[in-house]
């Protein structure tokens, strides 16, 4: 795979900083490109619409996402504690777009994005408790899974060795497991 050049990256910082204080419909590409100091064309180079500028943001996630998820789901031995500990270093290291992806749930909705992200808990839920979880556990899996991504970013400037303790303990006590 070919690295990105060094504009390509600097438009997607620009980009991510641009949609994070402004958000994404009121971000125009002029305003990244007058941003950067290059024209419109220039970004057009690289970027054809705004669309596919935010799915070059949020596709690393999703795919990082999905790959753990598959490797997961693809092991006979998964233990839960390891299945919430990887969890958790995904939601870590894509703090920034995972913060894109909620604040914009609309236009990633719209860009069909959202229902991936929401299968994953689902997924993760029946790692844990079997491909038929009750409706009693789907709900413990929504508010563990769910609640740590929000750890993530509630709790920005924490250790992040202490941070993954108390989540990964808090989502075990709120699955119920022993």
């Amino acid at each position: 795979m070919a690295k990105p050049s060094d504009t390509k990256q600097r438009i997607l910082q620009t980009a991510r900083e641009l949609f994070a204080s402004k958000g994404v419909q009121q971000t125009s590409l002029q305003e990244i490109a007058d941003r950067l100091g290059i024209t419109k064309p220039a970004l057009y180079y690289h970027f054809s619409s705004r669309e596919e500028l935010v799915r070059s943001i949020i596709t690393p996630l999703l795919d990082d996402g999905e790959e753990f998820i598959a490797r997961m789901e693809a092991r006979e031995d998964v233990q839960p504690r390891e299945l919430l500990e990887g969890f958790f270093d995904f939601h870590h290291r894509h703090r920034a777009g995972i913060l894109l992806l909620l604040t914009e749930m609309t236009t990633l909705a719209e860009l069909g994005l959202v229902d991936m992200v929401l299968s994953w808990r689902s997924r993760l839920t029946q790692l844990i408790f079997g491909p038929t979880p009750t409706l009693q556990q789907e709900a413990r899996g929504v508010l563990a899974l769910g609640g740590m991504q929000d750890c993530t970013m509630q709790f920005p400037d924490a250790p992040v060795d202490e941070l993954r303790a108390a989540t990964v303990q808090a989502a075990w006590d709120a699955l119920g497991l022993d």
